[in-house]
């Protein structure tokens, strides 16, 4: 799983309201969708945990911000060797996963390819419905795993992993 201390680093350094429509619930519903995702699709494990705590650690609004992906993306690579060890070619996998996210693409490496497809699987937490034609992986694609993430996304569900392992769940909205 991911370390304490880069979650801690991550949190500490977190722009927004942790409860907001990209924070750490967020985060944690992508988490598990990509874990889900990556049974099928085969995507490397490491890579997709770390892009659910990068991909928008460095948003500065809840609205566009064209930039925060790359800027999660370079935030992952600062703390690259302190806080997690990657090897180079998943390093690059993790920062094309989140420098890319918001881009509309859906061809890539399938470790990539999972990663977007669980950020977009929890759109449903600010009103908008996953349409096929972004979801880049055919495990995506799968109407029962759409519907889990979509009900999941509109309830804000906290997952488990938010309040056991990064101690958060008793401030997360219910």
């Amino acid at each position: 799983m991911i370390p304490e201390a880069l979650i801690q680093k991550i949190l500490k350094d977190y722009a927004l309201p942790l409860d907001g429509i990209h924070g750490i619930s967020h985060w944690g519903r992508v988490l598990e969708t990509s874990l889900r995702l990556a049974q099928h699709t085969g995507a490397k494990v490491e890579v997709v945990q770390l892009f659910a705590v990068f991909h928008d650690a460095k948003r500065v609004n809840e609205g566009a911000d064209f930039d925060h992906g790359r800027r999660g993306a370079d935030f992952a690579t600062s703390l690259h060797g302190s806080l997690f060890n990657l090897s180079a070619k998943d390093l690059d996998l993790l920062y094309a996963a989140c420098a890319y996210h918001t881009d509309g693409l859906t061809d890539g490496n399938i470790t990539v390819q999972t990663c977007w497809d669980a950020d977009r699987l929890d759109l449903g937490r600010a009103g908008i419905t996953p349409l096929l034609q972004y979801l880049g992986t055919e495990a995506a694609k799968d109407p029962q795993l759409i519907r889990w993430a979509d009900e999941r996304s509109q309830k804000r569900s906290v997952p488990d992993v938010v309040r056991r392992e990064w101690a958060w769940g008793d401030k997360a909205p219910l």
